[in-house]
C-alpha cells in the first residue's frame, strides 16, 4: 500500500533533511519509525524535495510503501513514537504509481524577516535583519524572476544540473508587526535558489544594488553576480501541491 504524508518539522537542531552519515536529519529519523512499525523491515521515504540545516517545513510531503495500516492510527503512531521536532499532520492513501517528487504542480516557500527590533526567542525562526528596507525597490525587482527562465545565476555550482528552467509563478512580499514575509510559488526549486533569490533582494533593498540589475544578473547565468547564499534561518517549505 502506497502513503502521502504530510509533515511539518523544526529544522533548528536538524543538519538538514537528506541522510547524512553520523548526523541527524529527519529522513532518517522518520525512516526509522517506520522501520519499527513495519517489524523491522526497512522503509524508504520519498520526499517532494529536500531542505538545508535550519530550514523548517509546514507542510512537507512524502510518500513510502507499507503494509495496509489505518492512516489515523498510522499517524498517531508515528506521532507518538517521533521525535517532538517532528509532526506527522496527515496520512492519506494513494495510487501506486504516485510519486511525491515527480508529481509535484507547485511549491510554496516563504521567507521571514524581522525589520524591527532584536528578538531572541525568535532568531531560529525569523531572519533577524533588524533595519529598514526599501520594499518597493524589492517588490519591483522580483518581477524580473517571475516566468520561465534559467536561474544558473542563482544555484549553487554542487546544485547545478542540466535543466536550471524553472517557473516562478508568484513572488509577494507583506509586513505584520516588522515581519516582512517574502512568498515563492513555483513549479520547484534548485539547490540554494530562495536563499539566493532572497539574498540579492535584500541587496537592492539595501540600496546596494539597482532594480533593473537583477534581470542583468538573472540573463547573465553567472553565481557571481548575485549575492553570495543567504542564511538559511527564516526559510519554510510551506506547501507542496499535486497535479
Amino acid at each position: 500500500m502506497r502513503y502521502l504524508m504530510t509533515f511539518s518539522y523544526d529544522g533548528t537542531n536538524f543538519n538538514g533533511y537528506q541522510i547524512q552519515k553520523d548526523k541527524r536529519t529527519i529522513e532518517e529519523e522518520i525512516e526509522k519509525v517506520l522501520t519499527k512499525i513495519n517489524h523491522n523491515n526497512y522503509v524508504k521515504i520519498h520526499a517532494s524535495g529536500r531542505t538545508d540545516t535550519h530550514v523548517h517545513a509546514l507542510n512537507q510531503k512524502a510518500h513510502f510503501d507499507l503494509e495496509n495500516i489505518e492512516e489515523e492510527k498510522l499517524k498517531t503512531k508515528l506521532n507518538k513514537m517521533l521525535p517532538s521536532d517532528i509532526y506527522i499532520k496527515n496520512i492519506e492513501k494513494v495510487e501506486k504509481n504516485f510519486h511525491a517528487r515527480y508529481h509535484k504542480k507547485q511549491k510554496e516557500y516563504i521567507y521571514k524577516i524581522n525589520l524591527g527590533e532584536y528578538n531572541p526567542l525568535e532568531a531560529n525562526y525569523i531572519y533577524q535583519y533588524n533595519k529598514s528596507l526599501n520594499i518597493k525597490n524589492m517588490e519591483e525587482a522580483s518581477k524580473y524572476l517571475i516566468g520561465t527562465h534559467d536561474f544558473t545565476s542563482f544555484v549553487a555550482a554542487s546544485g547545478k544540473k542540466e535543466d536550471m528552467t524553472r517557473t516562478i509563478t508568484e513572488i509577494s512580499f507583506i509586513i505584520k508587526e516588522d515581519i516582512l514575509t517574502i512568498t515563492f510559488k513555483g513549479d520547484g526549486f534548485l539547490r540554494y535558489q530562495v536563499r539566493n533569490m532572497v539574498g540579492t533582494l535584500i541587496e537592492i533593498g539595501e540600496n546596494k544594488k539597482e532594480v533593473k540589475e537583477i534581470e542583468e544578473i538573472l540573463k547573465s547565468k553567472d553565481r557571481k553576480k548575485a549575492s553570495k547564499t543567504f542564511s538559511p534561518v527564516g526559510l519554510y517549505l510551506k506547501d507542496v501541491t499535486y497535479l
